[in-house]
């Protein structure tokens, strides 16, 4: 007989009272075959805890996250600090940041464990897949996502994929459980109208019956894998089970997107952003994709936000009384040419004028009693460590916010690089999630100490 899954609240009285239930037998009888990872509500004992963490967490200031990666970096003589630890000497780049200097963290040393072939290495930013650029590679789930996956369901938008020049359906910081890329949102335009514009009843009734049939969609593939999966290999059955686990999974996210198309959304003051009309206005894009996840945190939109910019695909560009003679990924092979390097100085030291100004936007909104800086982790950094040379070792790693004890350089041996991942890791403990582990991380970021 098929059953229909009931709640989790309702799951956790029955196992705190009965055997452990079979993850697999448990999703025979909702008429489907798939493999899920083990869920608290299976394990006897469990589940109470389960909703007491949930619980705990709910009361909770929320926690965010901001990632953000410049695929060609920045000249490492000008970002890395000289002096180690606290009262370090900002370097050039830095200086532009001065007034945040106890807000921020800057890392030397880190890494990907294994992650190699230059500019590929971008989609392994917020993944730390290894190997991206060999032919077999496949990516795996990313931080930004694994977030989403959690505590997603607490803002309208589980989280938000931007990008500035990005190369669509190619580059992306964005990647599901299932190593599937998640399209990049360029034009602030439409993010500023998904974040604040709020349809017509009409609108909003078609947007319903768009959901409806995709759910309905999802439920006939289900119902096919289940003949499909008769008379295949074993390997190939693993395959199906982790595909269709992440097709119940967006099926899920859609009733949470069906639940949220009718609850007003946020009004802000600020009118519809006007997109910059060529990728030579570079720098206009990234400061209104600043402007939206400053908007998306202030209204609690969501908590995960991913930015790529991409910089190898970006022409020659303008900002400021600045306009460079070749484009961007051409001017990072420099070859210690003064004319390129002082180009290049000129949009790194822009790049960091900015994110000054993001830090001082997060700094004055405040959120009962604290600022949005301080409930905002801000990571910025890059796959390369020098785009001159494609090495992706010690990486230009910046770390903000969050409440975290900052104003230090944590310099960690450049020639054996000490795992990035490993701050990812405090990441998610700083965003409620508890875990000890992610990708190739060997634990939490040594000496990164909440305020």
């Amino acid at each position: 007989m098929t059953t229909t899954p009931r709640p989790r609240s309702q799951l956790g009285s029955h196992v705190a009272t009965r055997q452990a239930l079979s993850r697999r037998q448990f999703l025979r009888g909702a008429g489907i075959v798939l493999s899920l990872p083990l869920l608290d509500s299976m394990l006897p004992g469990i589940a109470r805890a389960a909703e007491a963490r949930a619980a705990k967490a709910a009361a909770a200031k929320p926690r965010r996250m901001l990632a953000i990666c410049n695929n060609l970096g920045l000249v490492p003589d000008n970002f890395f600090p000289t002096v180690t630890g606290r009262g370090y000497a900002l370097s050039p780049y830095l200086e532009r940041m001065k007034d945040h200097r106890e807000n921020f963290t800057v890392f030397s040393g880190v890494s990907h464990p294994g992650v190699d072939g230059g500019h590929p290495a971008d989609i392994s930013f917020l993944t730390a897949a290894p190997h991206p650029g060999s032919g077999g590679f496949r990516n795996t789930i990313s931080l930004d996502q694994y977030i989403a996956e959690r505590i997603g369901h607490e803002t309208r938008f589980p989280s938000l994929t931007l990008g500035v020049n990005v190369v669509q359906g190619a580059r992306s910081l964005s990647w599901t459980g299932s190593g599937v890329l998640i399209p990049c949102e360029e034009k602030a335009s439409d993010v500023f109208r998904q974040l604040f514009i709020q349809g017509s009843a009409a609108e909003v009734n078609a947007q319903m019956r768009k959901l409806d049939l995709g759910r309905s969609i999802l439920d006939a593939v289900a119902g096919q894998a289940k003949d499909l999966k008769r008379g295949v290999t074993a390997r190939d059955r693993d395959r199906l089970d982790q595909y269709f686990t992440s097709v119940r999974d967006l099926e899920q996210r859609m009733q949470m997107s069906k639940e949220w198309e009718r609850k007003p959304k946020p009004q802000v003051e600020m009118p519809v952003p006007l997109d910059p009309a060529s990728p030579r206005e570079y720098m206009d894009k990234v400061k209104l994709m600043y402007d939206m996840a400053r908007l998306a945190f202030e209204t609690d939109s969501t908590r995960s936000i991913s930015l790529m910019l991409d910089s190898v695909n970006s022409p020659a560009i303008e900002f400021g009384d600045h306009k460079t003679t070749d484009g961007y990924h051409n001017l990072s092979h420099h070859g210690k040419s003064t004319e390129k390097l002082a180009q290049l100085k000129a949009i790194d030291e822009w790049h960091m004028t900015l994110l000054n100004g993001l830090f001082t936007d997060l700094r004055n909104v405040k959120e009962d009693g604290e600022t949005l800086l301080d409930r905002t982790m801000v990571l910025y950094g890059s796959n390369l460590g020098n785009a001159n040379t494609h090495v992706t070792t010690n990486l230009p790693t910046l770390f903000a916010g969050g409440g975290f004890r900052h104003g230090q350089h944590l310099a960690f041996d450049r020639n054996r690089n000490y795992p990035l991942p490993n701050l990812f890791v405090s990441m998610l403990q700083r965003m409620g999630i508890e875990t000890d582990r992610f990708a190739s991380a060997t634990g939490t970021m040594r000496g990164l100490e909440l305020a």
